[in-house]
C-alpha cells in the first residue's frame, strides 16, 4: 500500500477496502453470453507484449527499511521553487533525506512511468506545495548527465491503497505523490506528467 510511503507518523483510514468475492460470480449467469462472442487471444497477446517490455515496479518496502546513501540525481519543480537530490527508494528513512524514486519503475527518459514519492510536511517537506502544480508546469530530472523534462497533465486525490499509480505506461510518463491533506495521511495527492522531448537533453 501507499499508506506506508511518503508519510511519517500514524496512518488514518489507510486500510484497503476488499470487495466481496461473491459479487462478480453472482452478477451474471454463465449462460448470459456465448463463449464465442469475443476471442481473448489477441488482447491477451498484446497485453503480454506490452508488459514484457516495461519495467516492473517493486512491492512497497517495509516502512523502516534503511538503505545507504543512494542519491541518483536531482529533481526540480521550478514553478514551486523545488530543487532537491533524488534518491533511490521510497521507505521512510530514504524519504527523510529527500524525494525518492520507486525502485523498479522507469528511470527518467526511459519508456514507462517514473514514480517519485516525497514528504509533504515533515523534514524538508519537498512536496509541501505539490497541490500548487498546474497543467503544463515542468518536472525536471537530472540524472547521469542528462536532463529530462516532463509536463504536468493533472492532479488527482486518491486513497492510500491506490497502487495503480505506480503502474507502468506504454509511453514516457512521470508520477509524483505525497500525503494529503497537509498534516494528514488520509489520502494521497498525485501529479501526473508526460515527457517533453523537445525540452529535454538526454545523456549521450
Amino acid at each position: 500500500m501507499l499508506a506506508a510511503v511518503a508519510c511519517s507518523g500514524s496512518s488514518q483510514d489507510t486500510s484497503p477496502t476488499v470487495p466481496p468475492t461473491t459479487a462478480a460470480t453472482s452478477a451474471a449467469p454463465t449462460t448470459a453470453a456465448p463463449t464465442t462472442a469475443a476471442p481473448t487471444t489477441v488482447a491477451t497477446t498484446l497485453a503480454d507484449t506490452v508488459v514484457d517490455t516495461l519495467p516492473q515496479p517493486e512491492p512497497p518496502p517495509p516502512p523502516d527499511l534503511s538503505l545507504p546513501d543512494s542519491r541518483i540525481g536531482r529533481i526540480s519543480l521550478p514553478s514551486i521553487g523545488i530543487d532537491k537530490p533524488l534518491y533511490s527508494g521510497v521507505s521512510l528513512p530514504t524519504l527523510d533525506k529527500g524525494p525518492g524514486h520507486w525502485p523498479g519503475t522507469a528511470l527518467p527518459g526511459r519508456l514507462g512511468n517514473v514514480v517519485v514519492a516525497g514528504h509533504r510536511v515533515s523534514h524538508d517537506r519537498p512536496f509541501y506545495d505539490i497541490d500548487k502544480l498546474k497543467k503544463g508546469d515542468e518536472i525536471v530530472f537530472t540524472i547521469d548527465g542528462g536532463t529530462y523534462v516532463y509536463l504536468v497533465t493533472k492532479l488527482e486525490i486518491v486513497d492510500p491503497d491506490a497502487l495503480w499509480i505506480v503502474s507502468q505506461t506504454p509511453t514516457k510518463t512521470a508520477t509524483l505523490f505525497a500525503c494529503h491533506p497537509k498534516g494528514s495521511t488520509k489520502k494521497r495527492i498525485v501529479a501526473f506528467a508526460d515527457y517533453a522531448p523537445e525540452k529535454s537533453s538526454p545523456a549521450v
